[in-house]
């Protein structure tokens, strides 16, 4: 299938596997005129809840649980007792939590952070863990309009090769990092499985503990990046929102819906040893995607329990040519809510607060709640070496995803973690 945004274009077309990519300053008219008729004209696009040829389906009522309680959710209802009841349990209930992410919550958020404060320690001690990630290409074939990465945005796209990947591996590796999150764009044309799967050969040579953030995938295709060296798999669902999903993801693999819902189940189907889940908490009802992230992560715990489950916290940031896009109504002290409860109802789950958060803000929060941070961050393609040593790479660098907020490198995150009382860990696990 060619992007009609990338075949549009009068520059020069790269071919590979049958896909198009442009290699041009600017779109055509013609590509232009296409991407405004995805943004007004509905019936332009297709349905995001029909699977695509060679999308895996899968016969699981996780979707159905999860959606059920996200459309009966009214926070609008829960009052300051039903908040003191559910702080006062000490299992906390759906039923509590759901009263614990709502308006009535506010003014009891140093109580929840307290609880929240003790479950952590109770089930992670003294520990914060820390990670890097390594964007090995940015090309997209996704129309994202909130995304930096998105195939209509005039952005510099680079894919590392395996040389360039093992260079970065070696750069971070020698500044104490033990795991790495490795990312892409999510063009299989660009960065097909077998890709993604030599970069895990490779990050298995430096660094003991291997996460994945890429396209969705089948089954086997999981089982096959886990034989390669993945230890775990995050998905972002972006929003829950099934019909304010369909208004932010206009073309491409990732607007069909539900197959991206199911993802990280076909990665345990596949092996993984863990799985990680998000809202984007900003594009649409901030609430209502915290309940269904906690809720999707909660059901597909108990149907695979031997699972490891993790929660990813990120807000919006501006992109590279939109610097307009803000989280909306997620200021901190929602998302210290919502960070807060999820430690009291899912007392046993990792908890990441990326780098699109204030240094101010995650070592404070590291305190309470957060069990896993990132440092030495970059969202770019292929700038490490410039970024840890100062000296010029010498080959070409791509764009970042995102802007980043917390740019401290690992050593000082280290020392900043240890002066905060905290023990920083740089990997919790040995194959034997």
């Amino acid at each position: 299938m060619i992007s009609d945004a990338l075949k549009a274009s009068t520059g020069k077309v790269i071919k590979m596997e049958n896909q198009f990519y442009v290699d041009s300053d600017h779109l055509s008219k013609e590509a232009l005129a296409r991407k405004h008729q995805l943004e007004t004209d509905a019936s332009s696009r297709t349905n995001h809840m029909e699977y695509l040829p060679g999308m895996e389906q899968i016969q699981s009522d996780i979707r159905e649980r999860v959606m059920s309680q996200t459309e009966q959710y009214d926070y609008t209802v829960y009052t300051s007792a039903d908040v003191s009841a559910a702080l006062e349990h000490e299992q906390c209930s759906i039923e509590d939590f759901k009263a614990l992410l709502s308006p009535a919550a506010g003014p009891f958020l140093e109580q929840m952070a307290q609880r929240a404060r003790v479950e952590t320690r109770k089930h992670f001690g003294n520990t914060v863990y820390l990670f890097t990630p390594l964007y090995i290409a940015n090309y997209c074939e996704n129309y994202c309009v909130y995304c930096g990465f998105n195939c209509y945005n005039h952005i510099k796209r680079m894919r590392l090769t395996m040389e360039q990947i093992e260079h970065e591996m070696k750069i971070i590796a020698d500044s104490g990092m033990e795991e790495i999150l490795l990312l892409t764009g999510e063009s299989r044309g660009m960065s097909d499985v077998s890709y993604i799967g030599e970069a895990c050969k490779l990050a298995r040579k430096y660094f003991r503990m291997v996460g994945l953030e890429i396209y969705p995938v089948n089954t086997d295709e999981y089982r096959y990046l886990h034989e390669c060296g993945a230890d775990y798999v995050t998905v972002f669902q972006e929003t829950y929102d099934s019909d304010k999903y369909e208004t932010l993801h206009l073309a491409g693999h990732k607007r069909v819906w539900p197959y991206r819902f199911e993802a990280q189940e076909r990665a345990l189907m596949g092996g993984m040893r863990g799985v990680a889940f998000s809202a984007l908490l900003g594009l649409s009802d901030f609430r209502k995607d915290a309940l269904a992230t906690a809720l999707h992560a909660y059901f597909l715990q108990r149907k695979y329990p031997q699972a490891e489950i993790s929660l990813s916290c990120p807000r919006l940031r501006p992109i590279v040519n939109n610097d307009k896009i803000n989280p909306l109504d997620v200021h901190e002290k929602q998302l210290c809510q919502i960070i807060c409860a999820y430690r009291i109802f899912l007392p046993f789950a990792g908890i990441t607060v990326s780098s699109r958060e204030s240094a101010e803000f995650r070592n404070g929060i590291i305190k309470i709640a957060a069990t896993k941070v990132s440092a030495g961050v970059s969202t770019g393609i292929g700038d490490h070496e410039s970024k840890y040593t100062g000296k010029e790479s010498g080959s070409a660098e791509g764009d970042e995803q995102f802007e980043i907020n917390d740019r401290r490198s690992f050593e000082t995150m280290y020392q900043d973690i240890e002066s905060e009382g905290l023990q920083p860990v740089l990997n919790d696990y040995l194959y034997v």
